[in-house]
């Protein structure tokens, strides 16, 4: 029996048909407890030979969907740190566009992971690089970063709970217009 190789499209497609059948799971009502091989191989149509040609257990393909969302967002606040052609609602609706992609497996792994502390730390990440490079000095009595990122991260919780009928750069904007810098 042969492992298949990470960018075999075989591979890709079971990847993403286990992943898809783990939150289609968890959104309708299952918990991780009562998630097993079994269930998860059935619901992706596919065997548990397959499931463990790629994974360990259950735990094992929840971490490499976890890692692999986190690294995505990782990824776009990177880029957006050192996009100096964007200004920052652009950079802000990108960001919101791509947790926009992501919203499904997000409202799901917010519900079961400590997803918000990662989100928390990339978000308060990208409003210090801005902080950086600004040019001009910000007065004493300005809002804490903590307080900011808090503010942000709450604002993009509600709106993958509850508010995705509003656009990302509706909501950019909203933001953008609390905070200007």
């Amino acid at each position: 029996m042969s492992i298949q190789k990470k960018g075999d499209p075989r591979t890709i497609r079971s990847r993403d048909m286990f992943k898809n059948a783990v939150f289609s799971l968890l959104s309708e009502g299952s918990t991780i407890s009562n998630i097993t091989v079994q269930k998860v191989a059935a619901e992706a149509g596919l065997n548990r030979t397959t499931f463990y040609l790629h994974y360990h257990d259950i735990q094992d393909l929840l971490t490499q969907i976890n890692d692999e969302i986190l690294n995505g967002l990782s990824d776009e606040i990177m880029a957006l740190t050192h996009a100096i052609d964007l200004s920052e609602k652009q950079q802000l609706t990108q960001l919101l566009d791509y947790i926009y992609t992501q919203r499904n497996y997000l409202f799901t792994l917010f519900n079961i992971n400590q997803f918000e502390e990662q989100l928390f730390l990339f978000i308060k990440q990208l409003v210090e690089t801005r902080r950086k490079n600004i040019k001009k000095e910000l007065p004493a009595d300005y809002v804490a970063i903590d307080i900011k990122t808090a503010s942000i991260v709450g604002i993009i919780m509600w709106w993958i709970k509850k508010g995705m009928h509003f656009s990302s750069d509706y909501i950019a904007n909203q933001i953008y217009l609390m905070y200007k810098v």
